[in-house]
């Protein structure tokens, strides 16, 4: 697990293949960290595609900053909760941070239909029922999903938002 620093390898490409598949999408992370998981998005941005990124920390806003300094992301300090739904819908979003149901259910609304939701950080092997993250993904009716293992310590949710 990233304990919320950094993404790892295996996530930061299936990130760019997911954002690949969205030549002109829209393109949102939630929770930014110190950008890793951006610079993966950012370089598999097609030309007609937009980016953003928020980071609630101030300390590590201004390390993704600096990271990102000269590409198409736009980089935010504060709660997606506030900056993100003014700008939605969105073709994907990073869900990058911590979730809640409050906090899934506002993600899902920001997506447009047929939009790709991207959870990870979670431990392999988990059941579905009793846990918060994966009931609230997989088993609400507005999306369609499935959890994959990323690597032998890390899974993945992929959900796509139902027309």
């Amino acid at each position: 697990m990233t304990q919320g620093g950094s993404s790892v390898a295996e996530v930061r490409a299936l990130l760019a293949a997911l954002v690949a598949t969205k030549p002109q999408g829209r393109v949102a992370e939630c929770g930014t960290a110190v950008g890793e998981g951006a610079t993966a998005i950012v370089g598999a941005l097609a030309p007609g595609a937009t980016f953003v990124t928020v980071e609630p920390d101030p300390e590590r806003f201004a390390i993704a900053r600096r990271a990102l300094a000269g590409t198409r992301a736009e980089v935010l300090n504060g709660s997606w909760q506030q900056l993100l739904p003014a700008r939605a819908p969105f073709d994907l979003i990073f869900l990058d941070g911590g979730v809640s149901d409050d906090t899934v259910d506002l993600a899902i609304d920001l997506l447009a239909p047929g939009g790709i939701l991207v959870k990870d950080d979670l431990t392999p092997g988990i059941p579905v029922e009793g846990d918060p993250v994966r009931e609230a993904l997989l088993r609400t009716p507005r999306l369609i999903g499935a959890e994959l293992l990323a690597r032998a310590d890390m899974a993945v949710i992929i959900a796509t938002r139902r027309a």
